[in-house]
């Protein structure tokens, strides 16, 4: 059977049998090595998107299959009833590369902030202060789609049908400290924003803004989250974005990257936060499995042993250098901005006729906020390959149909 009749025959089969809730490109991926990603008829694809910020190490890296190969043949699942090596050393890892002293493990970057709204919530429950349950947020957050992360959004769209959301969470603009100032008051048990928006538009706080944040919340005694399931596990070119801040979280949640495309999620806290969890206050079936936790540890120690982070910061200026450059010669490119390699163009025509015609072009790039073009390639990315994506971007651009405001 020919490739292409295999992809129909794929596409009418997914569109059938699959929940509709996503708006899939007609695009069969079959394998993947490192920033390269091949479809079912063998065109390859130079990979910008990384799985959502997932794969920072690219696909099918040989250390990692390894180690997930090497962990199936041993032990595969047991459940959090018992004791299991890999999770404990991961555990381990996690807490001295940062503030925390104690993780809990789920299974996705929404597990994980759920896992952190109910922390916040029982510590202070356990203070005796029930009345101080609210959470602030920032506008064009994002924190998932469960009810509970989904309230916590900072964005109405994907909130339609889904009335009434939880109650207990409100909203200010990111990067506005004065409105936040004006929401704290003694109802508020914690704030939770990402160091550095990725859908809400890769927008960067200012120097001082995460300071300034953490200032307030200990004047108010207010824990504060950071979400970094996004620009965690070196995405912006540290370990944890919050580092280039100088600052530190009492609670932080991870997913995405933590096990370079394995599902799992992570929450972590100081001591006397992670305290208010005991035994039956939350659980999982599935968090920290052996499996995933052998893939994630692997993960981890590439990270921080190979030099991977240098190469992201140096990567993500080349990039962010290389973007400008196609803006000083297109008016409709209003902005580049970015941090490490999580980088995004606003422009002031729609996005996604660029993403589709990069695509046909062999790019897979990514489109958040309607006008902005969003880069998170493998942090493993050479400058060749961000050479022939300008390139590619160059050529599309001459495209009136495609970037001439109102066409």
């Amino acid at each position: 059977m020919k490739s292409e009749s295999i992809s129909k025959s794929l596409f009418d089969t997914a569109d059938r049998v699959i929940a509709n809730t996503y708006q899939r490109f007609p695009l069969a991926l079959v394998r993947g090595d490192g920033c390269t990603l091949w479809d079912a008829d063998g065109k390859s694809y130079t990979d910008f998107v990384a799985g959502i910020a997932v794969c920072n190490l690219g696909h099918a890296h040989p250390k990692i299959a390894e180690a997930v190969a090497l962990q199936a043949k041993t032990l595969i699942h047991v459940s959090n009833l018992y004791y299991t090596l890999p999770q404990t050393e991961l555990a381990e890892m996690l807490v001295t590369q940062c503030f925390a002293d104690r993780v809990f493990f789920c299974n996705s970057g929404a597990e994980a902030n759920e896992a952190a709204i109910k922390l916040a919530r029982r510590y202070f429950f356990d203070r005796g202060e029930k009345d101080r349950y609210r959470i602030i947020s920032m506008e064009r957050s994002f924190h998932g789609r469960t009810m509970a992360t989904l309230s916590a959004t900072g964005q109405g769209k994907i909130k339609v049908g889904f009335d009434p959301v939880l109650e207990g969470f409100d909203f200010v603009p990111f990067n506005d400290i004065q409105a936040l100032e004006a929401k704290l008051d003694e109802t508020v048990c914690g704030v939770l924003l990402e160091p550095v928006q990725g859908e809400g538009g890769v927008r960067v706080p200012d120097a001082d803004y995460l300071k300034g944040v953490r200032r307030l919340c200990d004047e108010r005694g207010i824990l504060l989250i950071f979400d970094e399931v996004q620009t965690g596990m070196g995405r912006t070119g540290k370990l944890f974005a919050h580092e280039h801040f100088d600052v530190t979280p009492h609670i932080m949640t991870l997913a995405k990257a933590l096990a370079n495309g394995l599902p799992m999620g992570a929450m972590l806290a100081t001591e006397k936060v992670a305290s208010a969890f005991v035994p039956g206050t939350h659980a999982t079936t599935f968090g920290g499995t052996p499996i995933v936790a052998a893939a994630a540890l692997e993960n981890l120690k590439i990270l921080t042993r190979e030099g991977i982070m240098d190469h992201c910061r140096e990567m993500g200026e080349y990039l962010r250098e290389r973007l400008a450059e196609l803006m000083e010669h297109h008016s409709f490119i209003l902005d580049v901005r970015g941090m490490g390699l999580l980088c995004g163009m606003k422009i002031s025509v729609p996005a996604a006729p660029i993403v589709r015609a990069c695509m046909k072009k062999g790019f897979l790039v990514n489109a958040v906020q309607e006008k902005i073009l969003r880069f998170v390639p493998p942090l493993i990315v050479e400058k060749e390959q961000i050479d022939a994506l300008i390139s590619c971007l160059e050529e599309i651009f001459q495209d009136p149909d495609l970037v001439e405001e109102g066409g």
